[in-house]
């Protein structure tokens, strides 16, 4: 396996609220219990970040904690996507100013671009800022799916240096390892088939479950990085439950339940997302217990 430049878990952080606002003294206890637990890097203010209801400035702000709290003990890849080039510039721009390792730039949402479109958002971004760019391809949120033709092109660009993969297609993990090269780093976005994505040549994963159970998802990776399937495997089926739990109703609201749970920060969520369902809770208090998180 190749050495790339970010591997492992990395959890995509909670934003933690209190009174409406954002709760600082949970997210650097969150950020610091991460750390502790062993992860390989830390993502603020993406999809599980709320970065959609966050303002611009609190965004900036959560970034920035990140930043400080980590200390440079682990990578920071700061959520920076938009679907407005200028926007994305924006905060990719002030990723690099407050030491950030780099960008997460999820592919432009609504406006569903062109394929030449987003090889023109992404190398704009490129252009733009020095600072490496890992493309986030979710397709079943932001209706446009980036293809690895897309990629193969953008990945000759010195600032574009990998993908987040959120589509569960893990054949095109292969094809797209072969089309962008040795260099091109392969992070999964989807926990549950993560096992299969690193058996593709992947390099890790941006993970939801990671913010519950650091320790264990840290676990897994390494034994998957080390090439020990057999402890992957093992793993992979103790957390299964829990992958598919924190998706039990609209995330991040499974996820923060769980932490709520813990007593390391409240469940608040930001419309339009609400507190989980009864049905939502039992399943992620099973699951936490199949586990071993409680």
């Amino acid at each position: 396996m190749s050495d790339p430049l970010f591997k492992g878990v990395m959890p995509a952080l909670v934003t933690p609220f209190r009174d409406g606002a954002v709760d600082e003294a949970a997210f650097v206890s969150l950020v610091e219990r991460q750390i502790a637990g062993g992860v390989h890097g830390l993502v603020p203010v993406g999809t599980t970040g709320e970065t959609a209801t966050l303002s611009h400035d609190e965004h900036r702000r959560v970034v920035e904690l990140c930043v400080e709290t980590a200390g440079g003990r682990v990578p920071v890849i700061a959520g920076a996507g938009s679907n407005s080039t200028e926007e994305a510039i924006e905060l990719v721009r002030h990723a690099k100013t407050i030491g950030a390792d780099a960008a997460l730039v999820v592919t432009p949402y609504y406006n569903r671009p062109s394929q030449e479109g987003l090889y023109a958002h992404y190398a704009a971004i490129n252009e733009a800022v020095q600072l490496p760019v890992l493309v986030y391809n979710v397709p079943s949120r932001c209706g446009v799916d980036i293809s690895n033709e897309t990629l193969a092109r953008l990945a000759k660009l010195p600032n574009i240096v990998g993908i987040k993969d959120a589509t569960g297609d893990l054949p095109r993990a292969s094809q797209q390892r072969l089309m962008c090269g040795t260099g091109w780093v392969m992070l999964s976005g989807d926990d549950p088939s993560a096992l299969g994505y690193m058996a593709h040549g992947g390099h890790g994963c941006i993970s939801v479950t990671a913010n519950v159970a650091p320790d264990l998802c840290a676990a897994f990776y390494n034994a998957a990085l080390a090439d020990d399937w057999k402890t992957a495997l093992y793993w992979q089926d103790r957390l299964i439950g829990l992958h598919k739990a924190l998706f039990a109703d609209a995330s991040p609201s499974p996820t923060k339940f769980a932490l709520a749970h813990l007593g390391l920060c409240l469940e608040d969520a930001r419309l339009p997302i609400i507190s989980c369902s009864e049905a939502a809770r039992a399943e992620v208090l099973a699951a936490m217990r199949e586990a071993g998180v409680i």
